[in-house]
C-alpha cells in the first residue's frame, strides 16, 4: 500500500485558498466509525496528502487522485477520535446559532461592532434605512407592510455596505504597515473562514466581521495581509502578525472562542 503524508487535522479559519466548494457539489461517502454511520463528501484534487474538514455542513475530505478509497477509509478510521468530537462540536454550535435567529419586529437587537444595536420600524413617504450613532437605532423607513425576507435583506444590505467602509479603511493602514500591496478586497460569506489572501494579492474578508469589535476586525485584516509577506502559517508569518497586531494571540482566541457561535443567523 503506498505510504499517506499524514493529513490536515485542524479546520482553519484563516487558510489563503478560495473558500471550497459546497458539499452538496461533491459526492458523498459512507463509513461506519464504531456504531455510527458518517457520511462524507469526497472532493479529488492535485494536493498531495488527504485534507480534513469539518463545518456545519459536515465532513469534507479532500485527497489525491492517486490515492485508493480503501487508503482514505483507513485515514478516516486513524483519525476517527476527533472526526467525531469536532462533529459534535459543529453540531452544537450550529444549535446554538439556530437558538439565535433573529425575528424581524421593531425592538430585535442584533450586534454590530461589538455591542448590540435595535432594529426600528418606522413608516415613511420614501423607503431608507438610518442609523443613530447616540441612540444605536437601525431605523428601517418602509412605505408600507413588509415581509421579514424583505426586512431581512435590507438590514444584510445596509451591514454589508458598513464591513465594505470598515475594511476599506484598515486595509491601508496595515498595507502601510506591513510595506504590503494588496490588489483587491472583497467582502465573503464563507461559513467556515473570517479571511483569505490569494497569491495575487487579492484578500476576502467576511462581512459577518461587521458584528464584532474593531480591534478583531483588525487582527484579521492584519493577519490576512501578513500572508502577502508569509504564504504559510510559519513562524515567519507570525512574526509579521506581531510586529503590527502585539497581542494577536488574544484576538485569535476570541475569535475561536465566541465569534462563530455567538453571530445571529441573518
Amino acid at each position: 500500500m503506498a505510504s499517506l503524508t499524514p493529513p490536515a487535522m485542524q479546520l482553519d479559519l484563516f487558510g489563503f485558498d478560495d473558500a471550497p466548494p459546497a458539499v452538496s457539489d461533491i459526492p458523498t461517502r459512507r463509513i461506519l466509525l464504531g456504531n455510527q454511520v458518517i457520511c462524507y463528501a469526497l472532493r479529488r484534487s492535485k494536493r498531495r496528502s488527504i485534507g480534513f474538514s469539518i463545518d456545519r455542513d459536515g465532513l469534507r475530505i479532500t485527497a489525491p487522485r492517486w490515492v485508493t478509497l480503501a487508503d482514505i477509509d483507513q485515514a478516516i478510521r486513524s483519525k476517527q477520535r476527533w472526526i467525531i468530537d469536532k462533529l459534535r462540536e459543529c453540531q452544537s454550535a450550529t444549535a446554538q446559532r439556530q437558538a439565535q435567529q433573529i425575528t424581524w419586529r421593531d425592538g430585535a437587537t442584533l450586534p454590530y461592532l461589538g455591542s448590540p444595536i435595535t432594529l426600528r420600524l418606522r413608516r415613511a413617504s420614501r423607503a431608507m434605512v438610518t442609523f443613530d450613532e447616540t441612540s444605536r437605532e437601525l431605523t428601517l423607513l418602509l412605505t408600507g407592510d413588509a415581509t421579514e425576507a424583505q426586512l431581512r435583506s435590507r438590514t444584510l444590505k445596509w451591514l454589508q455596505q458598513q464591513a465594505a467602509s470598515v475594511f476599506a479603511a484598515r486595509m491601508p493602514v496595515y498595507a502601510e504597515r506591513l510595506d504590503v500591496r494588496y490588489r483587491t478586497m472583497k467582502l465573503s460569506s464563507a461559513t467556515t473562514r473570517w479571511g483569505s489572501c490569494s497569491m495575487r494579492g487579492t484578500i476576502c474578508l467576511n462581512w459577518r466581521l461587521i458584528h464584532l469589535p474593531e480591534t478583531l476586525i483588525d487582527y484579521v485584516v492584519a493577519h490576512e495581509l501578513s500572508h502577502l509577506r508569509e504564504m504559510n502559517h510559519s513562524e515567519r508569518f507570525w512574526a509579521a502578525v506581531e510586529s503590527v497586531y502585539p497581542d494577536y494571540r488574544t484576538a485569535r482566541q476570541a475569535l475561536r472562542e465566541q465569534a462563530l457561535n455567538a453571530l445571529p443567523l441573518i
